[in-house]
């Protein structure tokens, strides 16, 4: 389908790129020469990136309709490997007498802020933390609005964990990956780790995800996340922030979560995702109230 019929909300994929990476449309723009650019979010992952309107085709129903089954699919799969995880571990951590059953405890896993530069993906990234037990506030602010809002908004919901998000891509393939000029918003995701950070320093007190696809990981965990994107400079995933905050929500404060434990909870993996020893946020309580 010729490029030229493409507008704002169409789904697309890069001729170049062998049509690997379905992309909604964001914006069209057109130059004083004449030269038609849009710009594209990851219908499932966390790139922005632009291109030039000839090298976008349309994707059709059929094949949108299978690509989001796949989404969906992935996501279950992941969602089942963490539920039974947390059912080997009721069984084995809980510190009980014959008299004690799994029944009379309650659980407190950390309280979440996830800051989301794209409202479709925070709205289901809300439904998945429902799914996981987590209690979690959601906003959703552009990435470059992020740096200015963080203090107001940690001070309000006084979150144990915080997930700075959106979208990201490297500009310039090539280019030297140390430049944070070289990334669409790294540095607005540095710059509202930083802002957090003079709240709250102490990365065990408040634990940060920061990142999207390709950003700067060195650059993020620099400035005070614990865990970010990408190490390898990859696509990630949209649920890999949940994800990773679920292993930290669900993991005992007694003990710390191992890099590795947090990040196999994920899609991606260690290409996409790394970070630093962290102590869990999760508390048992005990009796639970029949009220």
């Amino acid at each position: 389908m010729d490029g030229m019929d493409i507008k704002v909300g169409d789904i697309v994929a890069r001729k170049s790129y062998n049509n690997d990476i379905y992309f909604k449309v964001n914006e069209v723009m057109e130059s004083d020469s004449g030269e038609v650019r849009v710009k594209l979010l990851g219908l499932d992952v966390r790139l922005f990136a632009d291109s030039p309107v000839e090298d976008l085709v349309k994707v059709d129903r059929e094949k949108i309709r299978q690509y989001r089954k796949k989404f969906i699919k992935t996501n279950n799969d992941c969602l089942k490997k963490i539920f039974e995880r947390r059912s080997k571990e009721r069984g084995n951590g809980l510190m009980r007498t014959q008299n004690e059953t799994v029944e009379d405890f309650f659980e407190i896993p950390g309280r979440v802020l996830h800051i989301d530069g794209n409202l479709e993906y925070l709205t289901l990234c809300m439904a998945i933390y429902e799914q996981l037990g987590i209690q979690a506030a959601g906003m959703n602010l552009p990435e470059g609005k992020q740096p200015a809002s963080v203090p107001e908004l940690l001070k309000k919901h006084s979150p144990d964990i915080l997930v700075l998000t959106g979208h990201d891509g490297i500009i310039r393939s090539g280019a030297d990956f140390s430049d944070l000029n070289n990334y669409h918003n790294s540095k607005y995701f540095v710059e509202a780790v930083k802002a957090a950070r003079r709240i709250e320093c102490n990365r065990d007190n408040l634990i940060i995800f920061a990142g999207a696809c390709q950003s700067h990981y060195e650059a993020l965990l620099e400035a005070g996340a614990n865990y970010a994107s990408a190490p390898l400079r990859v696509l990630i995933h949209a649920f890999d922030p949940v994800f990773i905050v679920e292993k930290i929500a669900f993991t005992s404060i007694n003990r710390t979560a191992a890099t590795s434990e947090v990040i196999e909870n994920t899609i991606t993996g260690t290409d996409g995702l790394g970070g630093i020893e962290t102590w869990g946020k999760f508390r048992m309580g005990f009796p639970k109230s029949p009220y």
